[in-house]
């Protein structure tokens, strides 16, 4: 077989049926992206299909790849949307003895927001009589060939944390040099990115210890370890406070 001939043989694999990702246009026109659409579109579907009685499933960032070929950032930035708009709940529960972020769907209120839009109608050419869009994503993926799936482009190695993006703003804020690539600074990110917090969410803690330590003793603390530790949360949702307490600040030193 020629190159010509291997290529035509290999783009036909890619074609056929088995290898589509279906989405429902439907959830295309309500949440306006593919991403959130296609993340919609198997929530649903797992949704269906949990054995807990409060209606919560969970999935892993590399499982979410696996089926949608979605990176962790695409998730969770869908994620974020899909709570947006009232579609999905998030909680940490434990799976396997430890916490895990967990996902449901609220149905209702889905059902609801498609037919408002039908009826001011916003959405045109809608069937929901199509055999491909009942069918789920996991089902047809694992249809794959081996060797579309061993040579494809995108590997779970490519899924994104904001390692640069954290970093970088961190040091914008306080003038330091702290660098992206060490293994310890990324073992803080990743460890809060997997808790299911967003850039924004690093910014805003940042932003507050900034404002409340910079110029203080206490900015000696304005580092990766401390800031997106296990204190993360907590910092995050503070009150802006007027000056540092004296006697906090020397329990917190006794901490560090």
């Amino acid at each position: 077989m020629n190159n010509r001939d291997y290529i035509s043989s290999i783009i036909t694999q890619f074609s056929g049926r088995n290898n589509i990702i279906p989405i429902p246009v439907v959830y295309i026109q309500l949440t306006e992206d593919y991403p959130s659409a296609a993340l919609l579109n198997q929530m649903i579907y797992w949704s269906d299909r949990t054995n807990r009685k409060d209606g919560y499933f969970y999935k892993s960032y590399n499982e979410w790849f696996d089926e949608l070929h979605l990176t962790e950032y695409q998730v969770r930035r869908a994620t974020n949307k899909l709570k947006s708009f009232g579609f999905v709940e998030t909680a940490l529960k434990k799976a396997n003895g430890a916490p895990t972020l967990h996902y449901k769907v609220d149905t209702k209120e889905v059902s609801e927001w498609i037919l408002k839009k039908l009826k001011n109608g916003n959405l045109r050419n809608l069937r929901m009589d199509s055999e491909e869009t009942q069918q789920s994503l996991t089902e047809i993926t694992t249809e794959i060939t081996t060797e579309t799936t061993n040579n494809n482009i995108l590997s779970p190695s490519s899924t994104a944390y904001p390692y640069g993006d954290v970093i970088n703003y961190l040091n914008q804020q306080t003038g330091k040099h702290y660098k992206s690539t060490t293994k310890k600074n990324q073992t803080v990110i990743r460890a809060r990115t997997d808790e299911g917090f967003t850039l924004d969410d690093f910014k805003k803690v940042i932003d507050n210890k900034v404002s409340e330590w910079k110029g203080t003793d206490m900015e000696k603390y304005l580092r990766p370890e401390t800031l997106f530790g296990t204190k993360f949360e907590g910092y995050l949702n503070q009150q802006q406070p007027n000056a540092v307490d004296e006697d906090w600040k020397k329990q917190y030193e006794d901490v560090f």
